[in-house]
């Protein structure tokens, strides 16, 4: 049982990464003023995808989650 819990957990946090990803490319390419949401997103989505990361044990991932944690967090200072 638990085991049915921690994939569904994981497969949520993938998901809702990759969810809050496209949510943050678009925001950002429509140029409408909307880029300091999208960073959040941005960061959202890799706080949620470098959790799936760790769990999973995709370290290459989990790396690169951290990058796009820093370009989300530098975005939104950027705009703030």
């Amino acid at each position: 049982m638990k085991t049915m819990a921690r994939r569904r957990s994981s497969r949520l946090l993938e998901w809702f990464g990759v969810g809050t990803a496209i949510f943050y490319s678009l925001l950002v390419a429509s140029n409408t003023g909307s880029e300091f949401a999208g960073f959040t997103l941005l960061l959202i989505s890799s706080v949620s995808i470098g959790l799936w990361a760790w769990l999973g044990g995709h370290k290459g991932i989990l790396v690169l989650q951290f990058f796009y944690a820093f370009a989300g967090i530098v975005g939104m200072l950027r705009w703030f």
